[in-house]
């Protein structure tokens, strides 16, 4: 379905000039599209260029902070204006966020750890991590220095996107034909073999690689006998000079 679809729109159009774009108007994967082009390719029925863009995508833990908040407002949030201890309030929020809030909060001056209780230092705060890891999500531009500081939470990635552009090829046809691997005796009777198209021999390509043989196991113990006399001073005989007689 890919390949007939991709062939069928040059066959009307000059060039696809992105192929996520057109996978994703056809409804088809582009995993698939992918596969069917570098086999058009190779055939030269397209010809392809090569297209990569690198996108900032949210980690799993990027996620849930879009959804739920950030853990430093999420551990602000969580004391109460008088206060609360700190057994309470790890009880309340959880162990991980309660670790990674705490740090958070307290860089940004937001709360205070004291022995009995954590108090907060400010009135209200703004969730600045949550507002920028849903303009990543969009895919609105957000300054360097706050993608570096997203990067160094692991709250967010580098995603690499691959693609193509495409034309027609030199070879380029509407439908594949595909090409005949050996000549048959019912071709040559019928005459057919005239109207088919065959597929080019590499005549130069290797074979398989031959498995060379292993020595016997008596003949591997023999060896290292021969060597440990040799290390001792031994002398090894040319027995092939001599004759055993009686």
């Amino acid at each position: 379905m890919a390949e007939e679809t991709l062939l069928g729109f040059l066959q009307s159009h000059d060039e696809i000039s992105h192929s996520g774009e057109f996978a994703a108007s056809k409804g088809i994967d582009h995993s698939e599209l992918l596969n069917v082009i570098k086999s058009l390719h190779g055939f030269r029925l397209v010809d392809a260029q090569d297209i990569k863009s690198e996108k900032w995508i949210l980690t799993e833990e990027g996620e849930a902070y879009a959804t739920s908040g950030s853990p430093e407002v999420q551990f602000f949030l969580a004391i109460p204006p008088e206060g609360i201890s700190r057994e309470e309030l790890q009880r309340k929020v959880g162990g991980s966020l309660y670790s990674i809030g705490s740090s958070q909060a307290m860089k940004k001056k937001w709360v205070e750890l004291g022995k009995l209780l954590v108090c907060r230092k400010v009135e209200s705060v703004e969730d600045r991590v949550r507002e920028l890891l849903i303009k990543i999500k969009d895919g609105q531009e957000v300054d360097s220095k706050d993608i570096l500081d997203l990067k160094k939470r692991k709250l967010i990635a580098l995603q690499t996107w691959k693609g193509y552009s495409l034309r027609k090829g030199p070879n380029y046809a509407p439908k594949r034909i595909k090409a005949a691997t050996d000549l048959t005796r019912d071709q040559l009777q019928r005459g057919t073999w005239q109207e088919l198209e065959f597929k080019e021999y590499n005549f130069n390509a290797l074979g398989q690689p031959t498995e060379g043989g292993h020595l016997h196991p008596l003949l591997k113990v023999r060896a290292q006998f021969r060597e440990i006399f040799l290390e001792m001073g031994f002398e090894e005989m040319p027995t092939n000079n001599f004759v055993e007689s009686r």
